[in-house]
């Protein structure tokens, strides 16, 4: 007898045993689902401050320093040569590690001293200057990655390598949805101008947690879910007749090989059969007021645009999903900076300031959280050739910016501090695993003690490192 047929044998002669043990593991595994649709027992840990999270990722890469980190000085030490004291022995990409020279780019952009709080905010982001005392800017951010990759992996599931699973599974994983008409984790995409990255699915996937909790991703157009709408001449009567049958040989299955996957997989048809409601009616912003599409500026109306992602993001809010994660594409500004962001900003300043001001407006702010940020920063000197009018950076891992605001976080604080050249941390330093840890501890998330046992090892979000940090929440 082969090992593959013993091994058939065994499961079927233990599932099948007992008149029930079969039916009991079966039983077992649907509870461990139905539990993990509301979330593991006990969490959270303590009272959350946020409920949900809104991710608007830029991917690409923003300029801190023509964004968010001022530095006056430079502007009269434009295209002399950075420093060797500053720069070090710091890692230089492919693209720039034949330049034997590194000029110094200041900003061409004016950074205003903007509300109460005083934020420098560039004056590419008119609308974020509005609601400078809602938000926290963390001009202090490192990451351990230099190239896109394996920088938005680390920003996603807290390590380089694919294969972890992303900080919104985790978030699914342990917490759950308020809405089991929709998935716990929601992730949309809209291409900005531009040089941009690839973008791989895998960046919101479940990685070894069951693939119930990876993200699912919504589309622009008629069917914002693949394989969502039944086929022409379908009814919904022979859907759910289909699924009822399906799901009972599924169950048959289950009691034989006791794989959670295929509990996964019943509870994923009903999610997709509950789902042709209630994403139709999600998507649907005919019902949405004139003055909606005016704070969220004129891309609102275009199906895929940041814009719309922004208030499809709320009325997901709204509606009780854990985790939204926007992705921008198009910040990766090698050359023709000044142009390029000009039309970033265009994109996404409104919408992102609008996305604020209307939680506010809801009373919805103080319990969602919103994070604002790329993967890494830029260089301080100019990748190529500097001119008056135009210069490129590389990719600067050592110190970038990003925004957080809504539950949990102080509103109108400016965290960390870099050098002169804004080239290294000089004050709080904050690295990938403390933001992580911060985020969860909003959601009311002990990050040492959401685990997963997988491969003999209990892996978390946050690996071996990571502290909240306490400075920036209220």
């Amino acid at each position: 007898m082969s090992i593959d047929r013993l091994s058939v044998t065994r499961r079927h002669f233990f599932s099948q045993s007992s008149k029930g043990i079969g039916l009991a593991a079966l039983a077992a595994l649907l509870s461990e689902d139905a539990a993990a649709s509301g979330g593991l027992p006990g969490l959270p840990h303590f009272p959350p401050k946020a409920k949900r999270v809104i991710y608007l990722f830029q991917h690409g890469a923003p300029s801190q320093l023509d964004l968010f980190d001022y530095k006056p000085n430079l502007a009269k030490l434009r295209g002399t040569e950075l420093p060797d004291s500053v720069r070090k022995v710091q890692r230089l990409t492919g693209m720039t590690s034949y330049q034997t020279t590194f000029p110094t780019a200041p900003t061409i952009f004016r950074l205003d001293r903007c509300g109460q709080s005083g934020a420098e905010l560039s004056e590419l982001l008119p609308y974020t200057q509005k609601i400078a005392d809602d938000i926290c800017v963390i001009r202090s951010l490192q990451t351990d990655a230099i190239n896109h990759d394996p920088a938005v992996t680390f920003l996603q599931t807290g390590f380089q390598l694919a294969g972890r699973p992303s900080i919104g599974a985790w978030v699914s994983y342990g917490l759950g949805s308020e809405n089991q008409d929709l998935p716990a984790f929601v992730v949309m995409v809209s291409q900005g101008g531009g040089n941009s990255q690839a973008l791989a699915d895998r960046q919101w996937g479940s990685g070894f947690l069951p693939t119930s909790y990876q993200g699912v991703k919504f589309r622009s157009g008629a069917d914002p879910v693949l394989y969502l709408s039944n086929p022409p001449g379908y009814s919904s009567e022979a859907r759910r007749r289909f699924l009822d049958d399906l799901g009972k040989l599924n169950a048959m299955t289950l009691a034989n090989y006791q794989d959670p996957e295929i509990s996964t997989r019943i509870a994923q048809y009903e999610m997709a059969y509950r789902m042709q409601t209630s994403v139709p009616e999600l998507t649907d912003l005919s019902k949405e007021p004139a003055s909606t599409f005016e704070l969220y500026g004129p891309d609102s109306r275009k199906p895929g645009s940041y814009a719309a992602n922004c208030i499809l993001a709320r009325r997901l809010a709204e509606r009780g999903v854990r985790f939204i994660q926007l992705f921008h594409r198009g910040w990766d500004q090698h050359s023709n900076l000044p142009k390029e962001i000009r039309g970033q900003c265009l994109q996404t300043d409104q919408p992102s300031a609008a996305l604020i001001q209307d939680l506010k407006q809801r009373g919805m702010l103080d319990d969602t959280l919103v994070v604002w940020g790329g993967e890494f920063g830029r260089t301080v000197y100019s990748q190529g050739t500097l001119t008056e009018q135009n210069y490129g950076r590389d990719h600067h891992p050592r110190c970038f910016s990003i925004w957080m605001a809504g539950g949990g976080i102080q509103r109108g604080l400016t965290y960390g501090e870099t050098d002169d050249y804004c080239y290294n941390i000089v004050k709080d330093p904050m690295d990938v695993h403390d933001l992580h840890a911060t985020i969860l501890h909003c959601m009311g998330v002990d990050h040492t003690k959401l685990t997963f046992k997988f491969q003999g090892r209990h892996f978390r979000l946050t690996d071996v490192k990571g502290s909240p940090v306490r400075q920036i929440m209220a």
